[in-house]
This record gives structure tokens, sequence and C-alpha cells, in this order.
């Protein structure tokens, strides 16, 4: 009797491990196992036909770049009686979501059904993260996937990362990686800000002193701000046209839509050092403290080598204009994206107040005073935005002064902005720092150095979107939420990776999963599962204790 009560125990808790095998980040809306396997081996064949001949090329890609094997694929347009296959094909539920997918693994095949490619491909890396966290042995492959059906689809229409390459740049390969880290998650969105006082990344062919100047720096602080010494290395890079054109290709092949970030009015230090006639004073040097510690000349105008906030902002002229005109020409030619990001954020008007042409348009325009002039800066590249057919993304300091007619705000300084520009009936993707901010360290008494602050993963996870202060009505002018990765203290892959990661994980089931289904317990526990997956990845990430 105690042998048989002993069998009864061990089958229910066989039972129970298997229930808690399915580890999915973001968890999916519905999911249902079963008893049973599907045995993925190298006899598996991918169905797919020239319609979703793509997504079956992704499988294979990740499907080697994981575990170093693809699988056949075949167009088969009757596959009843094939056995051992994955089926990829669009279908159109009765309950139709955008890029919704269902997925069903059953003894003798695999059936992913959605109704766009974008959902195909979530549903691929959903079943990616049925196979084994290691690599196994490539000469004989057998994945034992579980029986189940999953019905999943996103809760925002907005799911972002961003990544500042203007304070420390990061190259091709490295931007790709990242893109693929955006694409494990199911996120859509990769915000790219592309320049900053400190460097200028994207290659303008009407402006090219803007790469050659503006895109180095004769050296960089040691330490935190305000620095310890400086390491006087010449720092820099960007990216050539054709090199974004390929970053947007791969971007595109993953269903990640690349916002690119031209920084306005303020954060320009870069490209006055490269055209000092944007400056209201083009003829000064850069105020640089005294106690800055510096790389060569402190005379003319240069690209800054510290963090912070600078007053060299741009001047409102036609001049200007011209100019962010021709290279948003330029930029918009090779981003097909509907918003272009402009900024818009700690501008510093120290100089517009004492720019005795600044104080003319005032008059002029009949603006009340220099937070209507930033109005005045950022409706007029709107104007010739909207006039492309594009929109503007900025931060909430576009709130000042007032808001651009149709722009989309972007609200990190706390829910404050979000919340006023929804009232407005104003799209707002929520990026509050103290949530989404992932330069923040993510451990008490980190031993990395960083901007300061705290935001621990649990804050992440727990964060909700929608604010409270919002009606229905308004709320649905909340398109997502993303989070924010500036890299003043993030220099290389390694920490790039070390700071995202779990945080990302967290926030891709914030902006995915349905509210209801959120549990920070549950998270946690397939989150251990999770870490063997950075791990088959390659990819650093924060050890919690």
């Amino acid at each position: 009797m105690k042998k048989i009560t002993f069998f009864l125990v061990s089958l229910i808790s066989l039972s129970t491990m298997a229930q808690t095998n399915i580890t999915i980040i973001p968890k999916p809306v519905e999911l249902t196992q079963k008893s049973g396997y599907f045995n993925l081996n190298k006899s598996t064949i991918i169905i797919a036909n020239a319609a979703v001949k793509h997504n079956a090329d992704m499988l294979n890609f990740y499907l080697k770049k994981f575990y170093g094997f693809a699988l056949p694929v075949k167009n088969i347009s009757t596959y009843q009686n094939v056995k051992n296959v994955i089926s990829l094909g669009l279908v159109y539920p009765e309950e139709k979501k955008k890029d919704q997918y269902n997925l069903s693994v059953e003894s003798n095949k695999i059936t992913i059904g959605a109704e766009s490619n974008a959902g195909l491909f979530y549903g691929i890396q959903t079943l990616l993260q049925l196979l084994p966290t290691d690599k196994g042995s490539v000469k004989n492959i057998n994945f034992q996937i579980p029986q189940l059906t999953i019905k999943d689809y996103p809760r925002f229409q907005y799911r972002g990362m961003h990544l500042d390459v203007g304070r420390h740049f990061f190259g091709v390969d490295e931007v790709k990686r990242y893109i693929d880290y955006l694409a494990y998650h199911k996120f859509n969105t990769f915000h790219w800000h592309l320049t900053e006082d400190q460097g200028w990344r994207i290659e303008i062919k009407k402006y090219p002193l803007l790469t050659s100047v503006g895109g180095f720096r004769n050296g960089t602080i040691i330490g935190h701000y305000p620095g310890t010494g400086n390491d006087s290395i010449h720092y820099g890079g960007f990216y050539t046209q054709q090199e974004v054109k390929d970053i947007i290709s791969y971007a595109h092949d993953r269903y990640i839509t690349i916002i690119p970030e031209i920084e306005m009015p303020g954060h320009s230090s870069a490209a006055i050092a490269a055209y000092p006639k944007l400056s209201c004073f083009p003829d000064e040097s850069t105020k640089i403290k005294p106690t800055t510690p510096w790389a060569g000349s402190r005379t003319g105008k240069q690209v800054q080598q510290t963090w912070g906030v600078f007053e060299d902002v741009y001047c409102p002229s036609d001049y200007t204009f011209k100019f962010i005109e021709n290279v948003l020409d330029e930029v918009m030619q090779l981003f097909p994206s509907k918003y272009i990001h402009i900024g818009g954020d700690e501008c510093p008007k120290e100089a517009w107040k004492r720019s005795a042409f600044c104080q003319k348009l005032i008059k002029e325009k009949n603006l009340k005073d220099e937070n209507g002039l930033q109005n005045y800066f950022i409706s007029t590249i709107e104007k010739y935005v909207n006039s492309k057919g594009r929109s503007i993304i900025g931060w909430d300091e576009i709130l000042e002064g007032g808001l651009a007619p149709n722009a989309t705000v972007m609200s990190w300084r706390g829910e404050e902005g979000g919340i006023a520009a929804a009232k407005k009936h104003h799209n707002v993707i929520m990026t509050p720092d103290k949530y989404c901010y992932f330069n923040y360290a993510q451990i008490k008494n980190s031993d990395s150095l960083n901007i300061g602050g705290y935001l621990p993963l649990d804050t992440v996870y727990n964060y909700e979107p929608v604010p409270k202060e919002l009606n229905a009505d308004e709320a649905k002018y909340v398109l997502g939420a993303q989070g924010n990765v500036w890299t003043e203290y993030i220099g290389n892959d390694s920490k790039l990776e070390y700071m995202i990661f779990p945080r990302m994980s967290a926030l891709s089931e914030v902006v995915w999963s349905p509210k209801e289904k959120r549990n920070l317990q549950d998270f946690k526990s397939r989150l251990t599962v999770m870490d063997k997956r950075y791990q088959l990845w390659d990819a650093n990430y924060c050890k919690r204790n």
C-alpha cells in the first residue's frame, strides 16, 4: 500500500512539474496544457506557403542561431495526413484582435495561425520559448515540446524600447543584437536616439560636418559626473546611410518599427560644433566650467565631453529651420516610420533670453515668453513633418507653452505630462523615469557605475501604464509604454545587457499581457528559466539575490 501511495504521489509531482515547465514571457492571454509531447527532430518539416515563407525563414534563423540546425520548408497545401510538421498560416479568427496568434501543439504537428504576419512572428517567439534552454547535441536533435493550446494577442499597440547611441556609440552588430532582444520579447518599436550633445550619429549627406566634426569628441569624463578626470580619448562614430538602411531592414524582418530621434532645440551641442551658425551666438565659445575635466581646446564650439544640460541651443532662425528641414528630409527618406521623434526636452532658455533676435521674434509672433518660443519652434517643425505625411513625438517638455496640434507626447518626468496630454485627446506613450529608466541602478549598493536612481525589477513589473486619473475615453489615448536606456555610463554591449535584463522581460509583460493575468511571484518563477535563456543567447544579465 505504501508503494502504491508513493507511486501516485510521484505521478502527481511529475504532473505538477510538467505544468510548471511552461515558462513563457510575456505571459499569454490563454494557455491550456495537455498531456503528451511533440517531438521536434531533424525530420520535422515546416509547412509554409509563399505568403508566410518569410516567417518560416525567421524560425529557421533562430533555430540555427540558438541550436545550430535548420528545418526544411515545404509549400504543401494539404498536410492533414503529414506528420511531424510545424504549420504556419494566416487565418482569420472570430474574435479578431490585432496581431493575435493561436498556437497548437499536438502529438504529430504544431500549428501556428495568425491574422497577420506580425502575429505569426509572435507565435514563433512563443514556440522558441517552448524549446530547451541548452543547445543540446546538433547531431541528435530531439526536443520534447509539451502539447498545449495558446490564444494570445498584445494589450497595447505600442511596445517600445529606446537606446541612446549619442553618449556612447553602439555599432551595427550591437544594434542588431539589441533589436533581436526586442523581438524575443514581442516588442514592436525601437526608439533610436541618434543625436546628442556628445555626438551626432547619423550620416546626413547635405551636411558632412555633422559626422566628421559632430560625430567625435576629444575625450570623456572619468567616473561619475562631474568627473574625476578625462580619458583624453578621441571617441565617436556614426552610421552611414547604407548601414541605417541595413538596420531598418533587419528590424522590419522582425516586425519592429524604428523611430529615429533627431534632438531639438536643446541637446544640440554636437550639431552646433559642426555648424556654429545654428547657435544664437555663433562666435561665442562653448561654455565649459573651469572645474570640468577637459581634453583639447576650450575655444570655439565643442562637442561635449561631460554629461548634463547645456546652454547653447538651436536659434529659431530661418537658417536653423532650413537646416532641420534638410536633415529631416534625409531622415524621412531613410525611415518609413509614421513617427519622427524630435526630442524637445531639457531646453534651457538662457540663450534665448539674452538673444536680441529671439526677443524680437517673441514680440513679432505675439508669444508670451521663451516657453511660447519653444512651442513656436516645435509647432514649426511639426507643420513641416506633417506636410511630409508624418507625425512627431516629443518628450513631455513639448507641453511647455502649449502642445503642438498633432503631437504625440512621451511622458518621462512622471506621468503628469501624459495625463495632461491624454485629457486633451493627444496620443501618449508612457515612459516615466521611476518605472521605465533602465539606466537607473537595479540593485541597492550596486558596484556598477550608473547615473543614480533606483529601479528594481519589482517596480518595473508592477507598473500600470494607464493612470487612474484617466477615464475610459481618455485612457484610449495611452498607446503603450517604453523602456529607456540612456548611456552616459553604459559604454559597451555587456553593460547594456546587464542594465536591461531582466527588467526588459518585466516590461514586456506589462505592455503585452492582460492586466489581470500579471502576477509578480508567478513572473519571478518563470524568470528563473528566462535566466537560462539569457545564457542561451550569450547575454549578460543582472543576477538577483
